[in-house]
């Protein structure tokens, strides 16, 4: 049940409350009490002054829509069930539905390891450490291309239309999409008829369906067409259509990948006659079309699957299903991960427009309503293009229109992949971390290769870019992809998952693939010649240079990033072992190891350093900042335990400045939030909400967001959408830094809200309430129980009998551990700055698992 106050006295909507939400609860109680009277006095005065619409609809608040089609890919909708995708274009007279499906790759089984790279890493690493940088880079540039191919481009699979003869005269046109049940509808007028389409990506039953309907009997009358860009065939079979497609050759790499679209139409009334050229539906009442598609594709190195077979047996399930039974098992399948967390910023007039012109204004209005949107978009983004079992969310999630789409789709693993995932356990996703971690799997089988014959290392790696294939060989020129901490990166998200989810299991089963990524750094760690510090040579901060004497460098040595996921790769690599009791003399040396690392150094203009030697231009505004992967998303960088380092990182996010790319913008919301500063986050965020054009080349930095909410790079990169929605959670929730900090950098904008089912690490299910900026209400649900250390920046008491103890001493709390980091190197030219922080306060209270626990304003 919802419940909704608006009053057009003042323009505002008040929030919408879910029964089981604190809000609800909360004003129920007050309306039952004591606050009857003041409730009762506001709507009197409401009412006496102007007219009051209490009883006026609210608008939508899941619902994005519009009021005319589409005019190219970047305004259709996105629907997905995280193997199928669909984009829905909407124009009344020819629909177009452009397909994917996840495992349409070109090429096939392979690995791109440079078989004669090691001799070349040797020498590099002698050059750089003897402080012979341009003489590494040309040996680099010269020596280290790529082996053979780049990777293998993620590829569209089918276009498919239903013509409407006559229907261009169509009026009082609408196209939505409900993020709150993943379906998306087009309706419109024309001769008196209503007409209506429904298109949804089942969940359950895995195919695409899409429902035709009319106000008035007969009114049906449509031709279905499929096209594609891949090499592919069509013919009709069994009152299907059907189009058998193949990956394309890429790069050398033959194309082996063979797919099967089936689409069939089932009509109430009237007639259907399908044919080799399509399927013709003539004057039915009703009818309801079903796309399967099924590839030959096992895993990444077998492709012996049966395409034919698994398109038809998806399609012959489906087909028996009533359309309204179909649609509410889709829904209800959603709805049990959509449903776990609601925000509500409340809603202003502004949410009546349509979601175009809410962009367009979003800047200069007041529309909290579109930042909520917004947030539970890239949730509906994730559920739709990751479900376990699964590949995990390429560069565009499943959406691609392409041959070749922008940087091959495949997966960028020096922040782009990473970032995809980083809303999954914070915002209540979890499960669907899944295909992400099986990739990690494959990756550390094929990436031993890479390890071995490219660095002579035991253990396994990765480069920058991956595929489907999960190649794990260099990719682009070296100043690129001459980068080998994919796979340092990526296994972070392993201890990660365990730290919110507690699940032993889990971590007992990736254990190895955490070691192996480890082992390949105890092998490959260099000592360098100054300090005698272990660092990753031959690297690079990623895709970033830096100009000594004029020519510019980018193959170096211990590079800040590097020595930061060294760092945290032992440590959580030293924990898992303890937790599981584990590989002791493992353990202890990397320990050993991790002391030797090299410190984080703040330099001469008071920034973090980029590199080992103090280089950094502040004028830089790369998109990358690497070197502050220790504040977000790890947790070395703290304002508690590592001022100096802090206010070092204000400084190079000061100097790297806002605007950049779609996804590097994302990246900043979650740094500021971090940083505490909640009103640069909603700069951030206001930047990233400006409406871009979905035409034109689209290619560049500048970021923004088109007509349909996806991310601009530009071109599309899905990765903006997720960074965005977890920094927007980073701004109410925080659990990295040893406490579960409540409300840690709140935006002006949003003075008053709600937040239910966010969580935390430790296994804490947080429900939110504040207004005017302070908490009013907290429920804590403990799925782990343990001591819970909570920070509140305005005061609270504990209510049901339990017990708030001030803190003291380090969290009990064995999913709190915070890692002691060596104090920064500071340069003789800077004086390390100390944070002005806001007032907090930190308790203790006991927790058990299954139990809710209850904090209010004092």
């Amino acid at each position: 049940m919802r419940f909704t106050l608006s009053c057009n006295c003042c323009n505002y909507y008040y929030p919408t409350y879910n029964r089981s939400s604190v809000a609800y609860r909360t004003t129920r109680l007050r309306m039952s009490k004591l606050a009857w009277p003041a409730w009762g006095w506001l709507l009197l005065l409401c009412w006496g002054t102007v007219p009051c619409a209490a009883s006026e609809p609210q608008p939508t608040p899941l619902r994005l829509w519009y009021d005319r089609p589409a005019a190219n890919w970047n305004e259709a909708l996105p629907l997905g069930n995280g193997r199928l995708g669909a984009m829905v274009f909407g124009a009344p007279e020819r629909e177009r539905l452009q397909l994917n499906e996840e495992t349409i790759w070109a090429g096939g089984p392979n690995n791109n390891v440079k078989a004669d790279a090691l001799p070349v890493v040797q020498q590099l690493r002698t050059q750089l450490l003897a402080g012979q940088l341009v003489e590494a880079q040309a040996l680099a540039q010269a020596r280290m291309q790529p082996a053979g191919n780049s990777g293998m481009p993620y590829q569209m699979a089918a276009n498919v239309y239903l013509s409407f003869p006559g229907h261009e005269q169509a009026t009082n046109y609408q196209r939505d999409l409900d993020i709150g049940r993943a379906v998306a509808s087009v309706s419109y007028q024309l001769g008196g008829v209503r007409y209506r389409r429904e298109v949804f990506n089942s969940l359950p039953d895995q195919v695409i369906i899409v429902r035709l309907t009319a106000s008035q009997p007969g009114q049906i009358s449509c031709q279905l067409g499929a096209e594609s860009l891949m090499d592919h065939t069509q013919h009709a079979e069994n009152n299907q259509l059907v189009l058998d497609g193949r990956g394309s050759e890429h790069e050398g790499q033959p194309g082996l990948v063979r797919f099967q679209l089936r689409a069939q139409a089932v009509a109430e009334g009237g007639t259907v006659q399908t044919t080799d050229a399509g399927i013709r539906i003539e004057k039915a009442n009703s009818a309801t079309l079903y796309f399967s598609i099924g590839t030959n594709f096992v895993n990444y190195h077998d492709v012996s699957g049966n395409a034919a077979a698994r398109a038809t047996a998806y399609l012959t399930s489906a087909v028996g299903k009533k359309y309204e039974k179909a649609r509410a098992a889709h829904t209800a399948a959603y709805q049990r991960y959509f449903n776990r967390v609601s925000l509500n910023l409340g809603v202003t007039p502004a949410a009546k427009l349509p979601t175009n012109q809410r962009l367009e204004n979003f800047a200069q209005g007041h529309d909290p309503a579109l930042a909520a949107l917004y947030f539970q978009y890239g949730r509906y983004l994730l559920i739709s293009c990751s479900q376990p079992g699964g590949q995990p969310a390429n560069l565009q999630g499943i959406w691609n229109d392409q041959l070749k789409g922008p940087w091959d789709s495949k997966y960028t693993v020096n922040i782009n992949t990473e970032m995809n995932y980083w809303p999954a356990e914070i915002t209540n996703l979890s499960e669907l971390h899944q295909p992400l971690f099986a990739m990690l799997k494959d990756l550390s089988v094929t990436g031993q290769q890479s390890a071995r014959q490219m660095y002579g290392a035991r253990g396994w790696m990765l480069h920058h870019n991956t595929d489907i294939w999960r190649i794990t060989g260099q990719v682009d020129p070296p100043q690129y992809g001459l980068w080998p901490m994919g796979g340092a990166w990526l296994s972070q998200h392993l201890w990660d998952h365990y730290q919110f989810t507690g699940d032993e299991q889990f971590l007992r089963e990736y254990y190895p693939v955490l070691k192996g990524a480890a082992t390949y750094l105890v092998d490959a760690l260099q000592p360098e010649p100054t300090h005698q510090w272990l660092v990753v040579t031959p690297s690079v901060s990623p895709e970033n240079t830096y100009a000594p004497n004029g020519k510019r460098i980018a193959i170096v040595a211990g590079t800040t990033m590097d020595n930061q996921l060294v760092f945290d790769l032992f440590s959580k690599t030293i924990q898992a072992a303890e937790r599981l009791g584990l590989d002791q003399p493992f353990a202890d040396t990397l320990r050993t190891l991790r002391d030797r690392l090299a410190p984080m150094q703040i330099g001469q203009y008071g920034q973090v350093q980029e590199w080992l030697q103090d280089v950094d231009d502040p004028k830089d505004q790369h998109r990358h900042i690497s070197h502050l992967y220790g504040l977000y998303p790890s947790a070395q960088i703290s304002p508690y335990r590592t001022p100096a380092l802090f206010e070092a990182a204000r400084t190079t996010l000061t100097q790297r400045g806002d605007v950049s790319t779609g996804w590097s913008m994302g990246w900043k919301v979650n740094f500021w939030a971090r940083m505490q500063d909640g009103n640069h986050a909603y700069q951030l965020l206001t930047e990233q909400l400006r409406l871009r054009s979905g035409t034109g080349g689209n290619t560049g930095e500048g970021g923004g967001t088109y007509p349909n909410l996806l991310d601009a790079h530009p071109p599309f990169q899905i990765d903006g959408n997720f960074g965005c929605t977890a920094g927007l959670a980073e701004l109410l929730v925080q659990s990295h830094d040893g406490v579960l900090d409540l409300l840690p950098a709140l935006p002006n904008a949003w003075p008053a809200g709600e937040v239910t089912g966010l969580v935390a690490r430790g296994g804490y299910v947080v429900d939110l309430a504040w207004d005017k900026g302070k908490i009013t209400r907290v429920r804590i649900s403990s799925r782990l129980g343990g001591n819970c250390r909570v920070r509140v920046h305005s005061p609270v008491v504990a209510t049901g009998g339990t017990k708030l103890l001030a803190a003291q001493g380090e969290n009990a709390n064995s999913f709190y551990q915070t890692l002691a980091v060596k104090p920064p190197l500071v340069s003789a030219k800077t004086v390390a700055k100390q944070p002005t922080l806001a007032a907090s306060f930190v308790y203790d209270f006991s927790t058990k698992a299954g139990k809710t626990y209850t904090l209010q304003a004092r």
